[in-house]
């Protein structure tokens, strides 16, 4: 008999609204959520639902009003804005729709950014750079400016950065929204690869039913509350 993996992210009754002006806007309400270790979920939900919300308490992005949330047993719902900054460095690789690639920095610069912050040497950092590179098929266009690359190839580079630390988790605000379809697959193909041939637990906000096909495991959000499980 199999042993059901243990909850990587543990979610109870959280909350979380904003403000405008005098008036306050609920957009996630009593939440709860396990997500196992090695997931691949997909979060699914129409403008406005709060997916983009909840990915970003997950990765430590932004704060819950109220609840537990839990990731690598670690109450990041209760860490200081600096103490988050850490974790984040240490335990989040994030893919996002535009890349977020430095355009004055060739794709083998951009991969290498979050090293500088570790302690590893020069050779070190080439090792770990070029072997992520290799991972995305692009050791070819290490030298290459983003701007000398195709949305699909930028965004290949965007997901050789998120990994390039071992980070606990992969998330994902819509990867695939400015790409071709075929771009869009080979994006997925990939991040498919990663979960299944490297463990990484995955999380993905899509609003592409395509996209959210790759995952395990399917979560709508509806008016900020999370529905039933499709897998």
């Amino acid at each position: 008999m199999t042993a059901t993996p243990k909850p990587i992210v543990e979610i109870r009754d959280l909350t979380k609204s904003y403000r405008r002006g005098s008036q306050v806007l609920p957009v996630l309400e009593h939440i709860d959520l396990d997500i196992p270790e090695g997931e691949f979920l997909a979060l699914m939900g129409p403008s406005g639902s709060g997916k983009s919300t909840l990915l970003n308490l997950i990765a430590g992005i932004d704060t819950p009003d109220s609840g537990v949330l839990r990731v690598g047993g670690v109450d990041i719902g209760g860490l200081s804005e600096g103490e988050l900054a850490l974790w984040r460095a240490d335990h989040v690789g994030f893919i996002f729709q535009f890349y977020n690639l430095i355009p004055v920095l060739t794709a083998f610069e951009n991969v290498e950014l979050p090293l500088l912050l570790t302690r590893l040497s020069r050779r070190q950092r080439r090792e770990h750079v070029e072997m992520a590179l290799r991972l995305v098929r692009l050791t070819d266009r290490m030298d290459h400016y983003p701007s000398q690359l195709s949305g699909g190839q930028q965004q290949r580079v965007a997901i050789a950065r998120s990994i390039i630390t071992d980070p606990t988790l992969l998330v994902a605000d819509e990867p695939t929204g400015d790409l071709d379809r075929e771009s869009a697959e080979e994006v997925l193909g990939l991040m498919d690869r990663l979960n299944r041939d490297f463990g990484k637990t995955v999380i993905l906000v899509t609003h592409d039913p395509k996209a959210a096909e790759k995952a395990r495991v399917i979560r709508h959000l509806e008016k900020g509350v999370l529905n039933d499980v499709d897998s």
